[in-house]
C-alpha cells in the first residue's frame, strides 16, 4: 500500500470536518475523490499529503507510521514521496516557468533534474515559455507548469485538487491524460473533481459528505448530480 489513513478528523473552530476517514491508495491506482464545495476535499488531501495535520488518526506511508515524525522528517518524506498539482497553481513569482519546475530538486536532490524539466515543459507544449515568469503565463499555461513540477521526481503518490478548474477543454484533456496515465506498478494518483468526466475516468470514485467518506459509482454520482 501506498498510502492509508485511518480514522481521520479534522475539526476547526469545534466545526468537524472530518469525522473519522479510513482510506487507502495502492500502485496503479487512480482515485477521484468528490463532493460539494466546503465539505473538506482539499483539508483531506492536505493531510493525506503531509501538508497539515490532523486532529486525530494516523496517516502510513507506505508502512510508515508519521504520526510521530517530527518537521524535518515529514518535510524529508513529503518530498521524497508527493507530488502535488494545487488549484491554485502556487507558481513562485519570482522564478522562470523551468526554474519553477525545477524547485522539487531542491528538497529531495536527485542530482541534475534540468534535462528532464526541460523535457517535461516541451511534453506539456511549452518549449517556448521556458524562460517565462508565471505573469507572462496564460491560466493553462501555468497548470502545465505545476503538472511538470509535480512530476519533476516520479513521486510515488501524485496529488491534485481541482486540476482542470478554469481550464479550456484542450488543455483539460492534456492535464487529465497526464493524471490517468501516471499509474503503474509503482505510483499512483489522488485528485479531487467537481467534474463528472474528470471522476469517471479514475478507478474509484470517493464521495465525501458530511464528513464521511465512501465510494460510489459513475453511475451513482451522476443520478445525484442530475
Amino acid at each position: 500500500m501506498l498510502l492509508e489513513c485511518k480514522n481521520i478528523r479534522k475539526a476547526y473552530d469545534g466545526e468537524t470536518i472530518l469525522a473519522g476517514i479510513d482510506f487507502t491508495l495502492a500502485p496503479g491506482e487512480s482515485v477521484a475523490l468528490v463532493g460539494a464545495s466546503g465539505e473538506g476535499k482539499s483539508t483531506l488531501l492536505s493531510i493525506l499529503g503531509l501538508l497539515l495535520v490532523p486532529s486525530a488518526g494516523t496517516v502510513l506511508v507506505g508502512e510508515r507510521d508519521t504520526a510521530d515524525l517530527d518537521d524535518g522528517a515529514l518535510s524529508a518524506l513529503r518530498a521524497e514521496t508527493f507530488g502535488f498539482v494545487f488549484q491554485h497553481n502556487q507558481l513562485i513569482g519570482s522564478l522562470r516557468a523551468i526554474d519553477n519546475v525545477l524547485v522539487p530538486s531542491c528538497f529531495a536532490y536527485q542530482g541534475d533534474c534540468s534535462e528532464h524539466a526541460v523535457e517535461l515543459m516541451e511534453r506539456f507544449g511549452l518549449k517556448n515559455r521556458l524562460y517565462h515568469y508565471p505573469h507572462q503565463l496564460s491560466v493553462g499555461q501555468k497548470r502545465r507548469v505545476a503538472l511538470a513540477r509535480a512530476l519533476l521526481l516520479s513521486p510515488a503518490v501524485l496529488i491534485a485538487d481541482e486540476p482542470t478548474n478554469d481550464l479550456d477543454s484542450a488543455t483539460g484533456r492534456v492535464v487529465m491524460d497526464t493524471l490517468i496515465g501516471f499509474p503503474d506498478e509503482s505510483h499512483a494518483v489522488l485528485y479531487a473533481t467537481h467534474d463528472l468526466a474528470c471522476a469517471r475516468r479514475a478507478d474509484r470514485i470517493m464521495r465525501l459528505c458530511d464528513g464521511d467518506l465512501v465510494e460510489v459509482s459513475a453511475s451513482e454520482l451522476e443520478k445525484e448530480m442530475q
